[in-house]
């Protein structure tokens, strides 16, 4: 068997939006106060020879405070969906609203005015992809600090679960998933991984 690959995706930490349960998309929030605080005393426990970001702050901020001394590579490519018009508003303020009422009916047919499709949010993460499969010559294990749309989009292209529709894979604030292929040549024809498992953030100065 030839070598294998590991990609970890890592949703950044809490956000003032993620708190009022608004749409956040490409407003560039930094991380809120619970959020720095919740994230103070974590990191990843596993070396990772390459990491990638979304270029908003609060991935970054994110990648800062779990991987400590590391410097990721930045790409708009992983950034949330965008949202347009809705950016920064809650359900509450947009449930009057019938366009978003026909979205939230059918969100990966309608596009939000002035924001994005879904279509065009899943190209764009798929060129983010092309970047770990080029990284593939040199890095076995990678990570990805990004947003949830964007987690969930991959969970459901590359997970082992081909049934998994892309809201059923519950993606957290802070919560981490690993996609591991067996088989590195499955990996760069764009395969499912062979497992998925728990990505889990340990608590800095944890000897285990």
């Amino acid at each position: 068997m030839g070598k294998s690959m590991v990609v970890a995706l890592f949703r950044h930490g809490l956000t003032k939006e993620n708190e009022q349960r608004a749409y956040i998309g490409w407003l560039d929030s930094p991380l809120s106060e619970k959020g720095r605080y919740q994230l103070m005393n974590k990191k990843v426990n596993k070396q990772y020879d390459q990491i990638f970001s979304s270029d908003l702050l609060r991935a970054k901020q994110t990648v800062t405070s779990i991987f400590p001394n590391r410097k990721a590579i930045t790409t708009s490519m992983f950034r949330e969906m965008h949202f347009g018009e809705w950016e920064g508003k809650t359900y509450e303020q947009l449930k009057n609203d019938q366009v978003y009422c026909e979205w939230i009916s059918n969100p990966f047919a309608i596009q939000p005015p002035n924001g994005e499709s879904f279509t065009d949010f899943a190209k764009r993460v798929e060129k983010g992809w092309d970047l770990l499969i080029e990284a593939s010559e040199s890095a076995e294990k990678a990570a990805v600090v990004a947003h949830g749309g964007v987690i969930r989009y991959l969970l459901q292209c590359y997970g082992p679960d081909v049934n998994k529709g892309f809201f059923e894979n519950s993606v957290e604030t802070e919560s981490g998933f690993e996609l591991i292929w067996n088989d590195m040549d499955q990996f760069r024809r764009r395969k499912r991984c062979t497992s998925l498992q728990e990505a889990a953030l340990m608590e800095k100065g944890n000897g285990h």
